[in-house]
């Protein structure tokens, strides 16, 4: 029988193309490649082995007006100017786990500036997913309390005030004790950190890390208010050369962005600084930019890729039932020295 996947031109493989060859009922191959328990293991496994050398593919219309549901979960980012390869790393957690599933994904991105509400409110009324996912969470976020009162299975990364719903985060008052801890253990008494933008709710959770830690070692601290991690890097790195050169600048920085920390090592290289002699850094990773500079760099690790698989199991848990107050996974930092 010539099927759709060898043949572009031809008929496009349905239930009925897979009864036809397996001699089962249309109904039986439905509730097979659905995984019913109900049907044998090994039928279902043979169904679906046809089905997949057939190309067959089930269509979202009908499937829709049948059971309700897309069989797509979204994830809506917006860029991460102070990650490298936020998006990608992401995607490719998030892919993983997908992938052995009945799911398929979609990726919605929207730019700095825009309305975040846009896209969440688009795909809810539309139900164009049974669920969604997005981060750079604030506090009192308004797409969360949206959600809520519509009742649609989402997962955040990143924690709210509000709640419960399910979430995936990392820990970033911990990320700010290590850090300030690293330094503190190599000498350093002044030690400044670049934030992040203030309306974030992983800003609340790093800066008071941050405050505690530095009250605990006894040391100075300096956290500037002209720049932050969504500072250009280039205008980041003008600002620290400018605040090394004046009297008695710090000796430690904390840098919770690769491209934040690359600006601070070139304002600290064109300083005439020496870092590890003159001066220390410490950054937090989602990449592999720092494995090869020299001199090394401390860093501290934060698995986006990782985030983006435990959202997705959250959210394919979140859509099958599960209270979302038992979906709440904090990320342990990891160091690198």
């Amino acid at each position: 029988m010539p099927t759709g996947k060898d043949d572009p031109a031809g008929p496009r493989p349905t239930l009925r193309s897979i009864a036809e060859m397996t001699g089962l009922a249309v109904a039986t191959v439905s509730r097979a490649l659905a995984d019913d328990p109900k049907i044998a293991r090994r039928t279902r496994e043979r169904v679906a082995k046809i089905a997949a050398e057939i190309g067959y593919v089930p269509d979202p219309a009908a499937q829709r007006l049948r059971t309700g549901r897309t069989n797509v979960i979204a994830l809506v980012l917006d860029p991460h100017s102070e990650i490298i390869d936020f998006s990608g790393s992401m995607i490719s957690g998030v892919a993983e786990v997908v992938r052995d599933t009945r799911y398929h994904l979609t990726l919605t991105q929207y730019q700095l500036g825009e309305d975040p509400m846009r896209p969440i409110r688009h795909i809810v009324r539309n139900r164009l997913a049974d669920g969604l996912m997005f981060a750079r969470t604030e506090p009192d976020d308004a797409r969360v309390e949206f959600l809520l009162a519509a009742e649609f299975a989402f997962v955040t990364y990143g924690r709210t005030r509000l709640g419960p719903h399910a979430w995936c985060d990392y820990d970033n008052a911990a990320f700010a004790r290590l850090a300030v801890q690293r330094l503190v253990s190599k000498g350093r008494r002044k030690i400044a950190i670049i934030p992040p933008r203030r309306r974030y709710s992983f800003a609340d959770h790093m800066m008071q890390g941050f405050a505690r830690a530095i009250q605990e070692a006894g040391v100075m601290a300096e956290v500037p208010e002209d720049h932050d991690l969504s500072t250009p890097a280039e205008e980041t790195s003008a600002r620290i050369a400018r605040r090394l050169a004046e009297p008695g600048p710090p000796d430690g920085w904390i840098c919770a962005g690769e491209i934040a920390a690359i600006a601070t090592n070139a304002a600290i290289c064109d300083a005439g600084l020496r870092l590890g002699r003159d001066v220390d850094l410490v950054a937090k990773q989602t990449s592999r930019v720092f494995d090869l500079f020299r001199p090394k760099i401390d860093t501290i690790h934060e698995d986006i890729a990782g985030a983006g698989a435990g959202m997705a199991r959250a959210l394919l848990a979140r859509i099958a039932g599960t209270d979302a107050a038992q979906l709440q996974e904090l990320q342990a930092p990891v160091p690198g020295f």
